[in-house]
Order: structure tokens, then sequence, then C-alpha cells
């Protein structure tokens, strides 16, 4: 054993090739993956690509068809529920109307038979922490959206599990609420260090709270890695595609590290593909640069035309069609400071520069979905 393997972290979650069948449909297939703890790792994907069932599978409120859930070092792929340490959250809050919040808050921990004074106690800590001190006496029903999931994120911290899990618990608020709650909820795990899985479909919500992504498409995972890993260096066009927005542009490789797109050659990373093979080239607006002066001998450097242009605030989307083809368009992200500089209008005919190390390329041919 290496000294780099005696010092490495040993996962507070493991699963081992979990697949889920509902009759003959395959929810999820073969999936391993490691959590480490204090880690927030979040499963990003589609409508049905799998991740909720994967996180029903954690806690057992579905049990897999085969495979194996560890959770700190213990194997509890057959426990029900109740016997794993974990507290969950979901979309719809799930409070007891019945309950008041204080009641909410506490029903964990009457359930495990502990002193009311400490009950009382535990309780004011979490009303604290969640920034609802004087609610206590209120119903769910009195509270806004917000302040219900505040609760239900207190309720489920309560017992102080060893896992948090967070099923969409951000997607009925409205758009202002949830982008300050997700910043609150990052904090307080940050605080308490605790293990959180959260499943979205939001990858804004994923890219600002996650140490970790898991991206998901049609029941298996597509990759994982930090935020600007998934960002940046996409390992699927699936994934390209899925978070941000990107350019594809078909393309046959000409040779080492080239790409013929229509007219134009690319300096590009081919990896092992060979000359003739069909691709697909992926870029993302931002990266696309325009340039005042230009040298002949730089490399990935196009004539343009601003095709139209659509003000967005602090930067402007543009359409830029390439001169040889004007059929080919290429959507750019230039920053409204830019744009006034140099006086960029549609119509404009301009030089581009797409720099070889942000460009991906895959094989074959991306089929999106519009």
């Amino acid at each position: 054993m290496t000294a780099d393997a005696k010092h490495a972290p040993t996962p507070y979650l493991r699963l081992f090739d979990v697949t889920k069948r509902f009759g003959d449909f395959i929810a999820l297939k073969d999936i391993s993956l490691e959590i480490y703890e204090g880690e927030f790792v979040c499963f990003l994907g589609p409508s049905g690509c799998g991740k909720t069932t994967l996180l029903r599978a954690i806690a057992g409120l579905d049990i897999q068809t085969s495979g194996t859930v560890e959770q700190n070092g213990q194997d509890v792929s057959a426990l029900p529920p109740y016997e794993r340490d974990f507290g969950i959250v979901f979309q719809s809050y799930a409070l007891f109307p019945n309950l008041t919040v204080a009641k909410n808050v506490a029903y964990g921990l009457e359930n495990r038979k502990i002193a009311k004074r400490d009950v009382r106690q535990r309780v004011a800590e979490l009303l604290q922490l969640v920034g609802l001190p004087d609610q206590g006496d209120k119903y769910p029903r009195q509270l806004s959206g917000g302040q219900q999931q505040r609760i239900a994120l207190a309720r489920a911290i309560a017992t102080s599990p060893g896992l948090l899990l967070l099923d969409e618990p951000l997607s009925a608020l409205d758009a202002k609420v949830r982008v300050h709650l997700r910043h609150e909820v990052k904090q307080l795990q940050r605080r308490l260090g605790i293990t959180t899985v959260m499943v979205t479909h939001d990858q804004e919500e994923a890219l600002t709270m996650a140490d970790r992504i898991v991206v998901m498409n049609q029941g298996v995972i597509e990759q994982i890695g930090t935020p600007e890993d998934i960002y940046r260096k996409p390992s699927t066009s699936f994934v390209a595609d899925f978070i941000g927005t990107m350019n594809f542009v078909a393309g046959t490789a000409v040779g080492p590290d080239r790409v013929r797109c229509g007219d134009n050659v690319l300096a590009c990373e081919t990896s092992d593909m060979r000359e003739g093979d069909v691709v697909t080239v992926a870029v993302r607006p931002e990266d696309i640069v325009l340039r005042e002066g230009v040298s002949e001998s730089e490399e990935n450097v196009f004539s343009v035309r601003i095709d139209a242009m659509e003000f967005l605030g602090s930067y402007v989307r543009a359409d830029l069609a390439l001169e040889a083809r004007g059929d080919q368009i290429l959507r750019a992200d230039l920053s409204i400071n830019l744009v006034r500089r140099m006086q960029i209008a549609e119509g404009d005919e301009r030089f581009v520069n797409i720099p070889k190390e942000r460009i991906r390329v895959y094989q074959g041919t991306v089929n999106r979905d519009v």
C-alpha cells in the first residue's frame, strides 16, 4: 500500500453497482459512487434520468433491485428507512399541518424519548439556526414557502443525522427566494459539516451549491466532477449540452489536432480521433473572443458577420455568421463594455478568435433536443 493510499479519506457513503428495475424498465443501471464525509453532492439531470430514484434507494424508501449501499462502513442495503441514519427534506416540505412549528421540529426528538427540557432547548437552537427563532408557536400555514422549507430543514437535522438528503428542496419557491435560500442552505451545511446529497434539475443550483456534481442521464452517470470541471471540461456531448449554453458545429478530423468545420480549419485537441472521423466541435459563447487587430499567423481567427444582438444587461448575446458560410451561426456572449468600446452593431463584419484550449471535440454527431 502506498503512502497516499494510507492517508486517503474513507468514503462516508458508497454505492456499488446499484440497479433499480420497475418491471421491464431500468431506472438505474450499475451505479457506483463514493461520497466523502462533509461533502455537498448534487445529483443533476433532466426529468426521468434516475436521480430521485437513486436518492430514494440511498434512503431505503425504494430499495434497489441489486447492488450495495454502504453508509459509514455499514451495509444498509436492505435496512428500512427508520434504521438508516439520515434526515430528509422534500420538495413539498411535508410538514404536519396540525402541529406547531416547534412540534414539527421536535417530532423526531420526541420519538426518541428525549427529555422534554432537552427537546425544548434543541428546538430553540434549531429555530435560531435557521433564522426563525420567534416562529415556534405558529402553524405551517401561517408561514411563507421559504419559511416552511427552513422548518423542514430544521426538522431534518434535529436528530443530528450523519447524512442529509434533499429532494429538489427549493423548486417550489419563487426565483428570488430560491436564490437566497440556496445560499443559506449551503452556509448551514458548511457550518454543520453534515454530508449532504441533493437532487436537482436546476443546473445553476448545482453549480453554485455543490462540492461535486453527479450528472445523470437515462439511469447512468455521465460525469462526476467539481462544478468547474463539469462546466469547463464536459466529458460527453450530453453534459456539454445540458450544462450551460454551448455552440455545436459539425466537423471532420483532418489531422493531428485539426478539425475542418465548413471552410475553416480549427486547431484543437482531438485525442485519439483519426483522420476522416465525423466529429462535433463544442465551444461556450463566452469563449468566443471578438478581436480588434489580428495577425494572419494566429490560429483559430475567423471573419464573421454580426447577424443579431440581444441585450441581456451586463452582456450582449450575439449571433455570428461565419462569412464563408452564412448558414452557420455561432452564439457569442460579449461584455456590454466591449460592445460600447468597439461600437459593435448588427451587420458589422468582425474578426473572432476561439482559443484552442477552450474547444471540446466529441466523436460523431450530436443529437440535440430543442
